[in-house]
């Protein structure tokens, strides 16, 4: 049965079905786009033709629909294209796509459970219930969950606000009732993390939260911490830190952290410090017998930030964190007699975040599409799809890759000509790294294929140890990459430098 349109005034009825159905039918056509980009322009040349005046007079709904259509979608990136490799997920798992529109089509607001959010509320513990018990979390009894506040978790839009939550976390456990009486000395609250490589949340994450930017960056070793030079740093400014940040799959190599030593090194020097690990790459891992070794001792940690929207294939946004004990989520809550003052209202439980959409139903249904068994096969892939790519970089006679892929990423430069691999002096490193600035500017001028770009310390001492280098990085997380694909994009790749180099001072 056809519901009725609802229209306001000055409004030109259309069936709904048929406009949702045109919707879908242009999205999905989109997604199969072989081609990243339909056309590429300049931000200038974007601004001025998006940028404009509300009209006075209304459009219909197919004059909306097409000016989208002509004017901003062949703008669009397309992550799903398989020339896209540089970058996170491709969101492209059909159960995934189905939830996020019916969890736009249901509307249901997370912040409120008995009228809000009757059955989704449950959805969403189930989820983070799943997440819990791939990391290693223990979880009650079903029967025991009878609150928000007996989860251990919640969703929230990304990865920078789960990490800022768990800061938030850290400060309380540091200094008890922060939250009302406010930070007195910020030098008590500062943060270790690993030199070159921690996210740019956490440090963003100090400031929100008023503790001030006080981060401690520890050496590192091959993308991991120097355990006796972390050992060093704590002793040095004990009763000074609250919280150790410990990557399990860091930004830029997806490089795991030894957990255990970590939680080792901590503890035995400070029991009060909280201990934190953003796996919002390493979540992968916990999918795979064969992976799951990479992240042992992640149970052993406080908090643990995940992004499924980075390597399950669901759409943006969505993340998730989760905390070893339940109880302590009660010292960041907030309440409200409005809307939030019941046991399974989750407003209570997530901060900085009001009104919030069911966003925990597109994994909910990816999850149960893929089963156990599944999430084990997309894991096992894609980190095969990274060895084979590695592997193509290694026989390469100018390619030198800069990470031993633990997960899904292949970090690499490009050797200008006449340069070895090995210890480069100031001057061939200065070269080198202009050589893939201008590459991957190039790549993104011409956009027919996408690798990524970032600084990056030569830790395992490649090019020259410890010096600052302009990788590229390959991503094994679209499915549409075949082999073809990996060998088309270094091709281009030769071609790109070939023409570059010689302009290289």
């Amino acid at each position: 049965m056809h519901a009725p349109a609802i229209r306001t005034p000055n409004q030109t009825a259309t069936d709904p079905h048929e406009l949702l159905h045109r919707s879908l039918d242009i999205g999905l056509q989109f997604k199969a786009g072989r081609e990243i980009f339909g056309r590429r322009s300049t931000a200038g040349q974007i601004r001025d033709l998006l940028v404009a005046d509300l009209p006075v007079e209304p459009m219909t709904d197919d004059e909306v629909l097409a000016d989208f259509v002509d004017r901003v979608l062949p703008l669009c990136k397309n992550e799903a294209s398989p020339r896209f490799m540089g970058f996170g997920d491709t969101g492209d798992d059909q159960l995934a796509l189905a939830g996020s529109v019916l969890a736009t089509l249901t509307q249901q607001n997370m912040i409120n459970q008995s009228f809000d959010s009757p059955s989704a509320t449950f959805i969403e513990i189930t989820v983070l219930r799943w997440l819990r018990e791939l990391l290693g979390y223990a979880n009650p009894l079903v029967a025991q969950v009878n609150s928000v506040w007996d989860v251990g978790g919640m969703i929230t839009p990304g990865g920078t606000t789960s990490n800022t939550v768990a800061m938030m976390l850290a400060r309380e456990a540091k200094a008890p009732g922060t939250m009302q009486s406010g930070i007195v000395d910020p030098s008590q609250f500062a943060v270790v993390v690993p030199r070159g490589i921690g996210h740019y949340s956490v440090k963003a994450a100090l400031t929100w939260i008023g503790c001030g930017a006080h981060i401690i960056d520890v050496a590192t070793d091959g993308f991991r911490y120097d355990t006796d030079e972390l050992a060093r740093i704590l002793r040095e400014h004990r009763g000074r830190v609250m919280a150790v940040i410990a990557y399990a799959g860091d930004s830029r190599t997806q490089t795991v952290d030894d957990l255990r030593a970590v939680h080792d090194v901590v503890r035995e020097i400070d029991a009060k410090i909280w201990l934190h690990a953003d796996a919002c790459w390493g979540l992968l891992a916990a999918f795979s017998p064969s992976l799951r070794d990479k992240i042992d001792g992640i149970s052993e940690f406080d908090s643990i930030t995940v992004d499924p929207h980075k390597i399950m294939a669901v759409p943006y946004g969505l993340s998730a964190l989760l905390v070893r004990d339940p109880a302590v989520v009660r010292t960041i809550s907030t309440h409200s007699d409005l809307i939030m003052q019941e046991d399974f209202a989750f407003g209570q439980v997530t901060p900085f975040i009001g009104t919030k959409g069911w966003m925990s139903l597109k994994l909910w249904m990816m999850m149960l599409g893929r089963g156990r068994a599944g999430l084990a096969e997309l894991a096992d892939h894609r980190h095969e799809v990274a060895k084979t790519f590695a592997a193509l970089v290694d026989t390469h006679p100018r390619l030198v890759r800069l990470n031993n892929p633990d997960l899904a990423a292949v970090v690499f430069a490009y050797l200008p000509a006449g340069i070895e691999a090995g210890n480069l002096d100031a001057a061939e490193l200065g070269r080198l790294n202009r050589l893939n600035i201008a590459i991957h500017a190039r790549m993104l001028a011409e956009g027919r294929w996408h690798l990524h770009q970032f600084t990056l310390p030569d830790d395992l001492g490649r090019l020259c140890a410890g010096a600052v280098v302009h990788p590229l990085r390959f991503m094994a997380n679209n499915p549409a990459v075949t082999e073809a694909h990996m060998r088309d994009v270094l091709a281009y790749l030769d071609h790109l430098a070939l023409d570059l180099d010689g302009e290289m001072p």
